[in-house]
């Protein structure tokens, strides 16, 4: 071989190894699904309109994962219309993305129908063991891991709060669908073990909103409760505005209700429960196994109220419920 030809083919050879070099350190473009309540328009690209799944990406970010070079999200939403959940499931899953993050109840559902080879990070679960979700919260054992909302265990605190606010024997009334019937079977169970009436209100659609109402109002009762399922949080601001003009204290589990207008609200931060979230990610796309993840339960539970809301109504606040409030919007 001459010396030209073989100084050629030291080049080519270099170049190869310096192309094979680069493909090896360049990362792998993850694919996270996304499922949730709402429109999959507002849960989509590096800045998402959503609050919640704009600190899961936040979260994702400061952990080192830069949104179009190391990850990108395929977003789902219902719309509010939970019957789309076992399509946008499977849609998810035909995807065959490296992990899911889902909002609890229906979307968890779903998707535990649609896979069992996943990984499913619940946002916000409602009750993962009694749901059948996992095996128990320090040893999930299946594709299943994340954190729990604790709505069911502050539903008791939530009308305790509320009877301070509006004393007196008159029945409280409770908005509910039936995603979250869990939720009114402990509602119905705390009231009882404090001889409480509550009046159920049980809407099947939006539509039938304003008939609840005029059913509370009839029934002259003295409050609200609120269970948010799958219809109530994407229509809260109607929610609010209802039990305004229907002079009815309204409480919440999640303060975005209040920032809608609603009275008060006691519960984890959502948005905080979405940003956690991204380090059950993190651990699944190094390599840890969902069934191996402990279920993590929040320790912090805010109380937030809406003065301009109190005003509105008429009401004063008692002392001893405003100096506990984490926040108050005026």
């Amino acid at each position: 071989m001459d010396r030209r030809a073989f100084i050629g083919c030291f080049v080519l050879a270099a170049l190869a190894v310096r192309r094979d070099g680069h493909a090896q350190a360049s990362p792998k473009l993850y694919r996270i699904g996304i499922l949730g309540h709402g429109l999959g328009s507002d849960f989509s690209g590096p800045q998402p309109r959503n609050p919640a799944v704009n600190a899961l990406v936040v979260a994702l970010g400061e952990l080192g994962y830069v949104y179009g070079k190391n990850f990108v999200t395929e977003p789902r939403g219902s719309g509010g219309q939970a019957a789309r959940f076992p399509a946008l499931a499977a849609e998810l899953v035909a995807l065959h993305p490296d992990v899911i993050v889902a909002a609890g109840g229906t979307p968890c559902a779903a998707l535990k129908r649609a896979t069992a080879a996943i990984p499913i990070v619940m946002a916000a679960g409602t009750d993962p063991v009694a749901e059948g979700l996992v095996q128990s919260l320090a040893h999930p054992g299946g594709n299943f891991t994340g954190l729990s909302h604790q709505t069911l265990e502050t539903i008791g605190k939530r009308l305790e709060l509320l009877k301070e606010l509006a004393p007196g024997a008159a029945p409280v009334a409770v908005l509910w669908d039936p995603s979250i019937t869990l939720s009114w079977r402990h509602a119905e169970a705390a009231a009882r073990a404090r001889a409480w009436k509550l009046l159920s209100l049980e809407i099947r659609s939006a539509s039938e909103l304003q008939l609840a109402f005029t059913k509370a109002t009839e029934a002259r009762a003295g409050s609200l409760l609120v269970l948010t399922g799958e219809l109530e949080y994407p229509h809260r601001k109607q929610i609010a505005e209802l039990a305004a003009a229907s002079r009815l204290p309204a409480m919440y589990d999640l303060r975005a209700f209040v920032e809608a207008g609603g009275l008060i609200s006691y519960g984890a931060d959502l948005n905080e429960i979405w940003r956690r979230s991204a380090g059950y990610v993190d651990k699944i796309l190094k390599g840890a196994k969902p069934a191996d993840l402990p279920i993590e339960q929040p320790t912090k539970f805010d109380l937030v109220i809406n003065l301009k809301t109190a005003k509105a109504l008429g009401l004063t606040l008692p002392e001893s419920i405003l100096l506990r409030a984490d926040e108050v919007i005026r």
